[in-house]
């Protein structure tokens, strides 16, 4: 090994949480691009000012930490992106912390729940069209036959963190337009109405950015990066039940898992 006996605890300082960067993200060059060195000094502000504490003016900061304006702002925009902070109005206040989606067969309303959050949806569009042959290949409903597709914004606390798209046969479902309240949960409907238990569940996770239309609707700038869900369900008996497209913003959610090991 390299180096003195001591380099490898330069970056690991006894308060450092196990999940921050190695050595802090600091390479081994030792040199710091300005931004970076400005970013980890409102980390620390943003931990000392705490949820909804309002950042000073970016004139003011590029004061207090000698540099350029267009320094500052580039690190600001990342931790904007990281989910620290948010704007409001014409400042930037601390943001709290992202909420934490289980991947597993529970709904995006018991997952909030179980976080002290409201859950809540609003219904953009609820419509019926023939199952079209991407769809039918996917989840193997019949070509042609009539689907639900229903479309609704995700809220937590009545701020806006996402965007759904199920799409269910009608003959599962056929007074979904009368009987489900779009605010409720999908998967209560299901259990509680219609006695339908959630067998296998097929989910992808990707990163894009939202389109123009999505980004208006959850109410984010376009460049902001976005958690997308793919999930094909089946109920107990292996039929097909929903497919789903589901955007989750990117600075307001992470996903967690638990994975057991097999006994030998």
């Amino acid at each position: 090994m390299n180096g003195s006996p001591n380099d490898s605890l330069l970056g690991y300082p006894e308060n450092q949480a196990p999940g921050a960067p190695v050595r802090s993200g600091i390479p081994e060059h030792g040199r710091i691009p300005k931004y970076y060195a400005v970013k980890a000094q409102l980390t620390l502000l943003v931990d000392e000012l705490g949820e909804g504490g309002l950042l000073p003016t970016e004139r003011d900061l590029a004061l207090r930490y000698e540099v350029a304006r267009e320094t500052v702002r580039q690190a600001l925009r990342e931790l904007i992106l990281e989910g620290r902070l948010r704007r409001q109005g014409r400042g930037t206040v601390v943001a709290g912390p992202k909420l934490e989606q289980p991947l597993s067969l529970a709904s995006y309303t018991e997952g909030v729940r179980r976080q002290g959050r409201t859950p809540g949806r609003h219904l953009i569009t609820l419509e019926r069209f023939p199952c079209p042959p991407a769809l039918a290949d996917e989840t193997g409903l019949r070509r042609g036959e009539p689907v639900w597709h229903m479309e609704r914004v995700l809220l937590a606390d009545e701020e806006r963190v996402g965007l759904e798209s199920t799409y269910a046969a009608v003959a599962r479902m056929p007074d979904l337009d009368r009987e489900f309240a779009p605010d409720s949960s999908f998967y209560a409907y299901l259990r509680n109405r219609l006695g339908v238990t959630l067998g296998g569940v097929d989910e992808r996770i990707e990163t894009v950015l939202a389109t123009p239309r999505e980004a208006l609707l959850i109410g984010t700038p376009p460049g902001l990066p976005m958690l997308l869900i793919h999930r094909v369900s089946r109920d107990a008996s292996g039929a097909p039940l929903e497919r789903v497209r589901t955007l989750y913003r990117g600075d307001r959610f992470s996903f967690t898992t638990h994975l057991g090991g097999t006994a030998r």
